[in-house]
């Protein structure tokens, strides 16, 4: 995933959609309005709603499962 900006893997819209994750999840980034402009190309306000709460209740779930010693369900393995 680290590689998404240039992997021909994704199309443009997933691209997008990775780096507005990134942009939300990384707290020295921030959805500049040239993304902002860039996502409304590819999605809908609707799509663009639930993109975002998605990211969100992930993040959520993240910082919720560390604070509370919830182990990993084993979808991800850290290198």
């Amino acid at each position: 995933m680290s590689q998404y900006k240039t992997s021909p893997l994704f199309t443009e819209a997933e691209r997008l959609a990775l780096q507005y994750t990134d942009a939300i999840t990384f707290t020295d980034q921030d959805v500049d309005d040239e993304l902002f402009a860039e996502l409304r190309k590819h999605y809908t306000d609707d799509q663009l709603v639930e993109l975002t709460a998605v990211i969100a209740w992930e993040n959520f779930s993240s910082k919720f499962n560390r604070a509370l010693r919830v182990t990993s369900q084993g979808f991800y393995k850290q290198s």
